[in-house]
């Protein structure tokens, strides 16, 4: 009986995703530029620059599900979160996990990424042509962690 108790306690451990350290919260609530791995189809990574955010739970990003990382996101939810401190590029935070993707307030959320990664007051027209709004459906992407690696080991 015992075994069993451990057992499930362990299990709903496991549930559990892991917190981002207040360390380095500030490498996603600062405007870095991370890199965004997805799984292509054929199970290639795919990596791409992406302006990053922090809402409180999880990281995360803003795509469309007609760009290449969105429609992998969209087949395959398994993804990676690099983001390097420009000052010190032995520190860092790597996130990987499953992605969550939400249509709801995701230009606003583009919006005010937009705002901190440039002196532009939205995204569409400033950063990107207005009329390219009309063609993309634009997601939130949250990263629900299952690992969180930190810093690289040769300090």
């Amino acid at each position: 009986m015992m075994k069993e108790e451990s057992w499930t306690i362990q299990s709903e451990r496991m549930k559990i995703s892991p917190e981002i350290p207040a360390s380095h919260l500030d490498l996603l609530t600062c405007p870095i530029i991370g890199v965004l791995t997805t799984m292509m189809p054929d199970g290639q990574p795919q990596s791409s620059l992406v302006w990053c955010d922090y809402d409180g739970e999880c990281a995360c990003v803003n795509t469309t599900l007609e760009r290449q990382k969105g429609r992998n996101m969209t087949r395959n939810p398994k993804v990676s979160l690099l983001v390097v401190d420009p000052d010190n590029t032995g520190r860092y935070l790597e996130i990987r996990g499953e992605v969550e993707l939400i249509t709801e307030g995701a230009l606003e959320h583009l919006d005010k990424i937009t705002r901190e990664y440039t002196d532009h007051p939205q995204y569409y027209g400033y950063v990107y042509p207005c009329e390219q709004q009309a063609r993309e459906r634009r997601v939130i992407c949250r990263i629900h962690p299952k690992k969180i690696t930190l810093d690289a080991i040769h300090k």
